[in-house]
């Protein structure tokens, strides 16, 4: 069923939400101080492409105190309208009993999109 879901995804919007994401992780990654941010829209990328079954943990990297300000950061300049969208298309695709799998998925990317530095993206095919 998830691979079934994925491809849909895919079909219907996915790929070219994920293709948005990885232009933006690209244009980001042309300047120094973008390279951590690139990264983290890339991870978005990626959980745009393949969303049924992945999964999102906290990383398991050292502790420090720099992942708060970047995702001070990252809310601030993007982060908040990217939270936004997502919670717009869940609310909106969870309307009908078809669209609640999907709606789910998009609350999963806004939960990433709320605060992704310190975390990772698990996909299981």
């Amino acid at each position: 069923m998830r691979f079934l879901g994925n491809i849909l995804w895919l079909v219907c919007g996915g790929a070219c939400s994920a293709a948005g994401y990885f232009t933006g992780a690209i244009a980001l990654c042309l300047t120094i101080i973008g390279i951590p941010f690139g990264i983290q829209v890339a991870k978005l990328g990626l959980l745009c492409l393949w969303p049924f079954g992945a999964t999102i943990n906290v990383g398991d990297y050292p502790p420090g105190c720099i992942r708060i300000p970047m995702n001070l950061i990252w809310f601030i300049f993007g982060g908040f309208l990217c939270v936004l969208s997502h919670l717009l298309f869940c609310i909106l695709l969870c309307l009908t009993i078809i669209g609640i799998p999907f709606g789910k998925q998009h609350f999963k990317m806004a939960e990433l999109a709320l605060a992704p530095f310190g975390r990772d993206i698990h996909i299981n095919f």
